[in-house]
């Protein structure tokens, strides 16, 4: 019996678990390939998916995220690590990434295979982020370049393009303020503890030496020094009945004496403080608060909580007006060249679909009928018997509801080259093909108008940097095709998701609540909304100053908004990121050419009138899923 397995990319992903083991020095550590964001625990590590195509991209990025994820985890303390570690968000930004550097340049500079790897995963995920678009200081992570020049200082290697663009723009600044500090970097790579002082000092030198926090080694000292005193022998004789007597009268010093108060007045203090508290609550009962400014209203309707620093940079903003009908046609022709080969594919696909809404569509009779239309198919029995009568058939009246669908596409960096071209086509056709069964397409898309922050965060930066700002990014969310447009008129609208730098960062909460709030003041009597994304929402700018899961928790909220009210149809479709978890009705593809097949399904069984349609497509979905 033959027990190898078919998929060809079985025998390197058991290779490359192994090698990461043995990197990591952990032979229990569980080694896992997944389409979720690659990450890491305590005792398992979550590599990039590898299909059986094992194309060069898959390969390259497992070996990176598995050589990373190793050396971090051999090299790296996390009781030293959260010693050192500084409270603000920045200062701890910077150092998390110098400290990443510290592990990776460890393994780069003995083994030459690792080195590559590692600079194959910066390319990518510089590629990814649109780290080489960048032309601004004030858009470029300074966290990011502070990692970069560590490396560069570590190994002598060169940076992969897009990580050298960003050093490049900061590395005047780098060198100006911490040059001979980061200098000596590469004789304090073995020793952590040793590395997280350097760390420190750079942090402080960039100017972000307030969101160090205490000196975790004068805090040692500080304990030794204590415990010395305590050590001291105690005084003898007299001595120590007067200092007893001082203690009995509670005498203070005379340094404190005159800023004590004495127990009459602290009394006071207490009862004045209870009087105002008995006031101010009083005041609540009544719902009286003058001096209490109003709460401003939340910018989301599914989280109170959530905020926004500032809006008035976010724009809507129409395809035609982000680039001149010449550069829409030209794009739309570049589109179309892209994805000749796959248009037919997709075409047989949708016609797949119009047949199948056709047929809910046709006439249905009701025959045998006194009066209404002849009918003709019973003729031959007139004839055969003359006392027969006439037999007229009614026309039923059809089911098929008033309908329209909005498709959401993410127009995220992740999403450039060959998935956001997939995408635009299939946006195109299926609009085409369900406008043919009377059914109103409206296409948006959503990003934002800048890397790292925008307009919003310099706001926030001459603010202060107050703390938990709430999103701090510039939206951009984009009408290809309103409802009402016909797609004739709206073609060439979609040739704008191949416009260079269009593709940012990715608000998902906010897209997916700006599109329910269009879709749902719709007269349709059927509204559909069907959202198409390839990651979580991520916006380094937000997530740097509040919580990690700031935005995913409002995705999430405000995907349990609409489910709950049912005025809205939605579901979702995720490229290589696992959608199921965030919707109830969802598909995960792992190969961006399984989109046409997805996004054809899961609208036919929708209005199918099979209630078990939807759950057949998933399956059917998900089978073409493994097969990839």
């Amino acid at each position: 019996m033959n027990n190898r397995s078919d998929n060809p990319a079985d025998p390197f992903k058991k290779a490359l678990a192994e090698a990461t083991r043995a990197m990591a020095d952990d032979s229990d550590l569980s080694v896992t390939y997944s389409v979720d964001p690659p990450g890491m625990a305590n005792d398992s590590v979550r590599l990039p998916q590898v299909t059986r195509r094992m194309s060069r991209d898959e390969v390259v990025a497992a070996r990176g995220a598995g050589d990373a994820y190793a050396l971090r985890m051999r090299f790296h303390d996390d009781a030293v690590h959260n010693r050192y570690l500084p409270q603000g968000e920045m200062a701890r930004a910077l150092f998390e990434t110098m400290e990443t550097a510290r592990c990776e340049s460890i393994g780069a500079k003995q083994m030459p295979g690792v080195a590559a790897n590692l600079d194959a995963r910066l390319a990518e995920n510089a590629r990814r982020l649109g780290y080489g678009d960048i032309k601004d200081a004030a858009q470029a992570p300074l966290a990011e370049a502070a990692g970069y020049l560590v490396r560069q200082m570590a190994t002598g290697r060169e940076l992969p393009k897009g990580a050298d663009n960003v050093l490049g723009l900061w590395r005047g600044f780098l060198e100006q303020q911490s040059g001979e500090t980061i200098a000596n970097v590469g004789d304090k790579l073995d020793d952590q503890a040793a590395f997280a002082k350097l760390a420190r000092m750079v942090i402080d030198q960039l100017g972000y030496g307030e969101q160090l926090g205490e000196d975790p080694d004068d805090a040692e000292e500080s304990d030794d020094a204590e415990e010395q005193e305590g050590e001291e022998p105690e005084p003898d004789g007299d001595d120590q009945g007067d200092e007893q007597g001082d203690e009995n009268q509670d005498y203070a010093p005379d340094d404190q004496a005159a800023d004590a108060p004495d127990a009459s007045s602290a009394q006071m203090q207490m009862e004045e403080s209870d009087d105002a508290e008995m006031a101010e609550e009083s005041m609540e009962e009544e719902g009286e608060a003058p001096d209490a400014p109003p709460r401003p209203p939340s910018p989301s309707d599914a989280d109170p909580t959530y905020k926004v620093f500032s809006d008035k940079f976010d724009e809507e903003v129409a395809a035609t007006d982000l680039a001149e009908p010449e550069e829409l046609e030209r794009l739309r022709a570049y589109l179309d060249q892209q994805l000749e080969p796959l248009k037919g594919a997709v075409s047989r696909l949708a016609n797949k679909l119009q047949r199948r809404l056709q047929a809910q569509q046709n006439r249905s009779w009701d025959f045998d009928k006194e009066e209404g239309v002849l009918d003709a198919a019973r003729l031959a029995r007139v004839v055969a018997n003359p006392t027969t009568p006439l037999s007229f058939k009614v026309e039923k009246e059809a089911k098929f509801r008033d309908t329209v669908v909005t498709l959401l596409i993410d127009n995220s960096g992740s999403m450039r080259g060959r998935p956001i071209s997939i995408a635009a086509i299939c946006a195109d056709i299926l609009a085409r093909t369900l406008e043919r069964c009377a059914v109103k397409v409206e296409v948006l898309g959503f990003t934002t108008r800048a890397w790292k922050g925008g307009q919003s965060r310099d706001s926030w930066l001459q603010a202060g940097r107050p703390a938990a700002p709430g999103r701090l990014n510039d939206l951009r969310h984009i009408v290809y095709k309103p409802a009402d447009a016909p797609m004739r008129r709206t073609r060439d609208n979609l040739g704008l998701m191949m416009k260079e730098g269009l593709l940012k960062e990715n608000i998902d909460g906010e897209a997916l609540e700006w599109a329910h709030r269009r879709i749902e003041k719709r007269p349709e009597q059927r509204r559909i909304l069907m959202v198409i994304s390839d990651g979580a929402p991520v916006d380094d700018s937000t997530l740097s100053v509040n919580a990690s899961n700031y935005l995913e928790k409002h995705l999430r909220d405000v995907i349990a908004m609409i489910e709950r009210k049912r005025a809205v149809e939605l579901l979702a479709i995720g490229i290589g990121h696992d959608v199921t978890r965030y919707y109830q009705r969802a598909v995960t593809i792992t190969d961006v050419d399984q989109l046409a097949g997805a996004m054809t399904e899961q609208l036919a069984a929708l209005f199918d009138t099979d209630p078990g349609a939807l759950g057949k497509a998933a399956r059917r979905s998900r089978g073409g899923r493994r097969a990839a």
